[in-house]
């Protein structure tokens, strides 16, 4: 969501000519520079996980240890996820209804403990293998949780991690004791920005139709559930969970300790960002120097970004968790106008394609995602074919 949220603070000396002008009594009035700082620190904190993730896609795509595979969302799933948001949305809104508040955000404040750890240790550890000293001893370790004995013997858990696991595990501990005891805007960050490369990295839409299928329910749930109602800004208020980015907009007057926060919910960076990813491994699929798709729709999501952020501080209104309203004409036409669909109609043919028929093709037909022996075969119809 992208919001600005304006907390309750204690006026400095010049209080009286802020409140002259505001109209308002004991509430701390942000200066031009700390807003613009904390709407383009969102900004890039927004960008970062989409890029970073969108590459880790890549080789997560070719990964061939099944454990590792990424979750594919269908046709169907996109179908269904504004549904089944909505029902989630409206229960937690019965829930901060009719319970206390304090004890739904301790539960939450838990889960999304254990969840941020393994989270942040994920998105830490290439960067530890890159830095890890040779001298020191890697050992490898194996968590294995069995049922049964014997022939019927089934494996529940088996996870095998090493030393280098091991320290990402901990700092990564340290951070989320901080988060929970403190609930600081930094350790919640780290953890949001955890959360957003990992979806980026590991949601894979199977294909553009199905992408925007999702963008476009989104758009009718973010209508309804901003415009219509209060439903999700009541919740994304009362919502003490990493699941949104947030900068204080007066770092500049009061530090580390600061408290006006505007907030962009992660929901901003996953979904489009799932989308990019997937341009981006069809650009690497076509084996060319260019990344032209990707590029194209990167730009459309900073430029759709920037006009919610400017129209958000104009109008002063929040957008949704799960924004999409700028991003969805962008991010589905942009793909369009960026290639001509002559070009592309080999190189989908040779990335897999459902049927070998030969008819124009247009970057709304990108790839289903296959294996390489499956792949391997179609070029080999091919070239049979054109040998007829």
């Amino acid at each position: 969501m992208a919001d600005v949220e304006q907390n309750a603070a204690v006026p400095d000396g010049s209080s009286n000519e802020s409140d002259a002008v505001n109209g308002t009594v004991g509430r701390f009035v942000s200066s031009a520079e700390g807003t613009a700082l904390a709407y383009g620190s969102l900004l890039l904190m927004a960008l970062l996980p989409i890029f970073f993730g969108a590459l880790r896609s890549v080789g997560c795509s070719k990964n061939k240890n099944a454990s590792d595979m990424p979750e594919t969302i269908t046709s169907r799933d996109a179908a269904r996820f504004p549904i089944i948001a909505s029902c989630t949305l409206f229960g937690l809104y019965l829930f901060f209804k009719i319970f206390s508040q304090e004890y739904i955000n301790l539960l939450l404040s838990m889960y999304f403990f254990v969840l941020g750890i393994l989270a942040l240790s994920h998105t830490m550890s290439p960067f530890m293998c890159r830095v890890f000293p040779a001298n020191v001893p890697n050992k490898q370790y194996q968590l294995l949780f069995t049922q049964g004995s014997g022939e019927s013997k089934e494996e529940i858990v088996n996870y095998e991690f090493d030393t280098k696991d091991l320290i990402c595990l901990g700092i990564s501990s340290v951070v989320g004791v901080w988060y929970v005891l403190k609930k600081h805007w930094i350790a919640n960050n780290l953890f949001g920005l955890a959360f957003a490369l990992n979806g980026v990295e590991l949601l894979h839409l199977n294909n553009v139709s199905t992408g925007c299928i999702l963008l476009g329910g989104l758009f009718v749930y973010d209508v309804f559930w901003v415009f219509g109602t209060n439903v999700m800004v009541t919740v994304a208020k009362s919502f003490e969970a990493p699941i949104k980015l947030v900068f204080p907009q007066d770092l500049l007057e009061k530090g580390l300790d600061a408290s006006n926060f505007a907030m962009l919910g992660l929901g901003d960076i996953v979904i489009p960002g799932i989308f990019i990813a997937l341009l981006l491994r069809f650009d690497v699929s076509l084996k060319k120097n260019t990344r032209t798709y990707f590029y194209t729709s990167f730009l459309a999501y900073i430029f759709g970004l920037g006009l919610t952020i400017f129209v958000m501080h104009t109008f002063k209104h929040a957008q949704s968790s799960d924004e999409v309203l700028p991003h969805t004409p962008r991010l589905t036409h942009f793909p369009t106008v960026s290639g001509s669909p002559a070009s592309l109609a080999n190189s989908m043919q040779s990335f897999g394609l459902s049927t070998p028929r030969r008819r124009r093709h247009t970057p709304s037909d990108i790839y289903e995602e296959s294996s390489p022996e499956e792949a391997s075969s179609k070029e080999e119809i091919t070239e049979s074919d054109k040998d007829k």
